[in-house]
């Protein structure tokens, strides 16, 4: 690293305590590894990230995850590499490719939550094995004393396809001894089962009536004898997990030296199996799965029954606590061992919200890295969060990390580039498509509740359980019924307006306000005669229920921090992957921590925005594509232009419509697709048409896309199918009807119609897109590029997001950039944009610039500036500021009304006329800037009382400037901001 990247002292909010040698990246690439993309395809393509000015790599879960896991979040080993990226000495050779470029990288890590059921996970299987006595179950949050007295001391497991008695009447259900470790254990498909040793001699007395052996009934009385699963002083565990393994290994000794023991043991498991034509055979295997730590299930009772924490509702992902000291160590310890090696620089911390104290895992992690690498100070390493704010909510302060991920930032910049006096005309177009009156509040309730009655009501039931029994502790309360409290949770929980509240010992002003904000709406929802129950729900949520006693109020915040944790899964569920699918007014607004109801943000926006962020959480990661995003940048950036063209899109729309109407079929009575479907789908095409024709392969391969998308996206809507509920004739009339209208065929009259209409947005998607990219390059934070996005992507969410990335044609659009004529390069770039060079560009010269005065990105001041004249309204333009060295960021909005249907590019005095970008006060006697784009010079105006740039002179050759002062000498040794570097070939 270079000396002028590493911290200098610190100056404010979130930065006030870094360490000197504290390294804040300039620039992240986000890369996802799984089997199709390892490390070493990763350390390939370090040379050309270096030549782009990437500096640190930020990689996607590489610790040992399920076989075949194509995003690495369901880990089964925190302390391994995942084999399909790669082992150690792949890891390094990454490293040092990192290395050898001045690069360094950051890990997303996963401490909420691990991959089980299955067979690899190798704690999941000692808690099947021995429930409460594990010494592992303290690892899981699990109910081992749920309102169902029928599942006490039991984990419920519900990997059954079908009926628990369906599916063992079926003999689907095998029994089977381990004879390496000396086990037994039922298999179900892929799913690991074992037994409870103690519960061996049900098997083993079959084997003693086979064969006789002294060792054989020493060995079952001995695992008799082993300690009771509720035997659970730390003694009786350690005994019991000692002792279990001995004579295990005693079994293997035996099976394998005496072959009349193995046959018999064999013969003795056969005997389990049930014939399918006689239900009562299968009684014994029935009689020893219910003595077992778990009980088996249909897949379907999990969403009532479950009684593990897990990952929003995937039943095999379970989360982990993380706030136990010895669980954090020993997720955590492989991970400390590469940062004190120096092999990481950064981390990423995957759902934060799901942790039950996020501040006090921010500390320790942070105390343990300071403890193992030598830094000093709260802030030991760069440190990123996955948190999801809404627009009006901040991180807490006192968090010792460096800020979010970016899905804020993703939001605000969006919906500076959407039209928001079109509102009123955008609503009007989407309710004449639907012929349905539509709200975006309503609509986000009634998908969370439909959440909490499906996938996740097992979580608000434990809520409710714990609530209840604080009730029924006081004789004023002890009426409130559980259906009662549950109900109200419900309501008050769909009325959240963030994802979590941070209670702890204490309650925040701003935690206060969001749960006094959430029991009144869900008061307004309800009748006035049920407002005692709000009144107690929310006494007890702000701790402020009378408590005589410490044991209840441990009940009381442990409830508290409990309905924390449900909360952000149910927003998550009930918001991102339903309530996004349902309300389909304008898509570029349907992001992850979007606000649809918020129809577009405005200039005023950005800047307070900026201004909070430099002022709180400088480093910041700025981001405008994910691996977690519905679209790509360059979707919503497609897509936002449709709000400048209300008129023209609902004339389309409603062509388009009677064009398909014969491609419809009728499901239930209904037309399928939906009316909401359809609309849906005309707006993703508009978003992700390619930009040039492609083949008929490519034809081919986009078609599919497409199909996929809007099976999953009509799956999430969950009003005509879903995951849980497919639909088959709806989902093959929807698919047909996507087929059939992108058939390419010469009569087929609505794809003529449609890219005539599609090219005239194109064009105007993609300055949107380069302003985007330039605001996320010089705004307050870190910016982060997701793989490929360099240039145009016209990506969907997730799988579609993680297609493969074609690096050889990015390598060589930059060596052409590298080569070309800087003068001229702009402008041939923009008159081409199609071709992806144009971003490219834009993106390779503002990183140089941020390589060549990090100082100035890292600690800068920013500052808006005015715009005056006839298209002020067109443009977002800031400064930001450090030392002597000053830079203006022009950005332009709103193309199409700027330039009218005929398109063109907007360049120069015919389209910016008079327009002056004011400078501060302290620029205004500087004789000359510089255009970082084209290295044309350029010179303050005078307009009045107003000194400035002329916006026509600014942006005479690119549609976007960048414009610098007191920049010309790069910092230290940063390198030349030409970037004489070029990329791997």
């Amino acid at each position: 690293m270079n000396r002028a990247e590493r911290r200098g002292p610190a100056r404010r909010g979130a930065a006030a305590s870094d360490a000197a040698e504290l390294v804040i990246p300039r620039a992240t690439y986000r890369v996802q590894l799984n089997a199709g993309f390892t490390f070493r395809d990763a350390a390939a393509i370090v040379p050309y990230l270096a030549a782009l000015g990437i500096s640190h790599v930020y990689c996607s879960p590489y610790f040992r995850a399920r076989a075949g896991s194509p995003h690495g979040y369901d880990v089964v080993d925190h302390n391994s590499f995942n084999p399909e990226i790669g082992h150690r000495d792949d890891f390094e050779l990454f490293v040092a490719a990192l290395r050898a470029h001045g690069m360094g990288h950051i890990v997303d890590i996963v401490p909420n939550h691990v991959g089980i059921l299955g067979a690899d996970n190798a704690w999941w299987m000692d808690v099947l094995e021995n429930g409460e006595a594990s010494k592992y179950s303290a690892f899981f949050d699990i109910d081992w004393a749920p309102s169902n007295p029928d599942r006490a001391h039991k984990v419920l497991v519900p990997v059954l396809a079908d009926f628990y008695g369906t599916v063992l009447e079926r003999g689907e259900l095998e029994l089977r001894f381990e004879p390496r470790a000396g086990s037994f254990a039922v298999y179900y498909q892929s799913h690991r089962l074992p037994l409870d040793p103690r519960t061996y001699p049900r098997i083993l007395d079959r084997v003693a009536a086979l064969v006789s052996n002294t060792e054989l009934e020493n060995i079952r009385r001995s695992l008799a004898a082993l300690p009771d699963r509720q035997a659970l002083t730390p003694e009786q565990v350690a005994e019991r997990s000692r002792e279990k393994e001995l004579h295990k290994q005693r079994l293997v000794v035996l099976a394998a030296g005496k072959p009349e023991v193995g046959a018999a043991i064999e013969a003795a498991v056969h005997s389990f199996a049930g014939t399918a034509a006689e239900p009562a055979s299968f009684d014994a295997l029935h009689e020893l799965l219910e003595l077992q730590a778990y009980q088996l299930a249909y897949w379907r009772v999990a969403a009532e029954d479950i009684n593990y924490r897990r990952f929003f509702d995937v039943n095999d992902l379970a989360a982990l606590r993380v706030e136990n000291e010895a669980v954090f160590e020993v997720t955590h310890r492989l991970v400390l061992q590469l940062i004190a090696a120096g092999r990481i620089d950064g981390l990423r911390i995957d759902h934060a919200d799901g942790l039950h104290d996020p501040a006090g895992y921010f500390r320790r992690l942070q105390e343990r890295i300071g403890a193992v690498s030598g830094r000093r100070g709260t802030r030991a390493l760069y440190l990123v969060v996955e948190k999801i704010t809404a627009s009006f909510e901040h991180l807490p302060s006192d968090w010792p990390v460096h800020g979010e991920t970016g899905y804020h930032f993703a939001n605000v910049v969006n919906r500076m580039l959407v039209d928001s006096a079109t509102r009123a005309r955008m609503d009007r177009v989407y309710r004449a498509v639907i012929d349905e009156p539509l709200e975006w509040r309503d609509v986000a309730y009634e998908c969370q509740q439909l959440v909490l009655r499906r996938s996740l009501a097992s979580e608000l039931n434990v809520a409710t359980n714990q609530l209840a029994r604080i009730a029924r502790a006081d004789r004023r309360t002890r009426d409130f019924t559980f259906n009662g409290l549950r109900s109200a949770l419900a309501d008050v929980i769909a009325c959240f307006p963030v994802y979590r509240t941070y209670v702890a010992a204490t309650v925040a002003d701003s935690d206060r306000r969001y749960i006094e904000w959430a029991i009144a709406s869900a008061r307004r929802r309800r009748a006035a005669t049920e407002a005692s129950v709000f009144d107690f729900v929310r006494a007890a949520l702000l701790l402020e229920l009378p408590a005589p006693t410490d044991e209840l109020r441990r009940r009381m915040r442990a409830f508290a921090m409990k309905f924390q944790q449900i909360t952000a899964p149910i927003t998550a569920k009930g918001i991102e992957d339903t309530a996004l699918y349902r309300f389909n007014r304008l898509l570029s607004l349907n992001e992850v921590g979007g606000e649809p109801g918020n129809y577009g943000g405005g200039v005023r926006a950005f800047h307070a925005d900026a201004e909070y962020r430099v002022r709180h959480w400088p480093h910041e990661m700025l981001a405008t594509s994910t691996h977690d995003t519905k679209r790509s940048e360059d979707v919503r950036a497609r897509l936002n232009v449709l709000s400048e063209m209300t008129t023209p899109w609902r004339d389309a729309v409603r062509r388009w419509s009677r064009i398909n109407r014969s491609r419809k079929r009728e499901v239930d009575g209904r037309q399928a697709p939906s009316r909401n479907d359809e609309y849906h789908f005309y707006q993703t095409l508009v978003g992700t048409w390619p930009l040039t024709e492609p083949d008929p392969a490519g034809a081919a391969a986009y078609r599919e896309r497409i199909e996929a998308y809007m099976l999953k996206a009509a799956r999430e809507a969950k009003q005509r199918t879903s995951w849980t509920e497919t639909d088959a004739a709806y989902e093959e009339a929807l698919l047909q009807f996507v087929r059939s209208v992108l058939e390419p065929r010469d009569n087929n009259l609505f794809l003529g119609d449609f890219v005539e209409f599609q090219r005239r947005v194109a064009r105007f998607g993609l300055l949107n897109g380069l302003s985007q990219t330039l605001c996320k390059l010089t705004a307050p934070g870190v910016p982060d590029i997701y793989q490929g996005n360099e240039i145009w992507d016209f990506s969907l969410v997730d799988p579609d997001n993680r297609r493969a990335v074609d690096y050889p044609c990015r390598r060589a659009l930059l060596a052409e950039l590298l080569h070309a004529d800087a003068s001229a390069a702009p402008r041939a770039a923009a008159q081409r944009m199609e071709d992806g060079r144009c971003k490219l560009l834009l993106t390779w010269k503002a990183l140089q610039l941020r390589r060549a005065h990090p100082q100035l990105f890292r600690d800068g001041d920013y500052r808006r500036l005015r715009v005056r004249g006839g298209q002020a309204q067109h443009l977002c333009a800031f400064a930001r500021r450090f030392r002597q060295q000053s830079l203006v960021v022009i950005a332009p909005r709103l193309y199409r009304r700027l330039l009218g249907d005929e398109g063109g590019l907007p360049l120069g005095d015919g389209v910016w006329g008079e327009t002056l970008i004011e400078l501060p006060r302290e620029e205004r006697s500087r004789l000359s800037f510089r255009n970082v784009l084209d290295g044309a010079q350029l010179q303050a105006v005078r307009q009045g009382e107003s000194v400035g740039l002329l916006a026509a002179h600014a942006l005479a050759e690119f549609p976007v400037a960048l414009v610098a002062a007191g920049c010309e000498t790069p910092d230290d040794d940063a390198g030349a901001l030409s970037g004489s570097r070029g990329p791997a070939g």
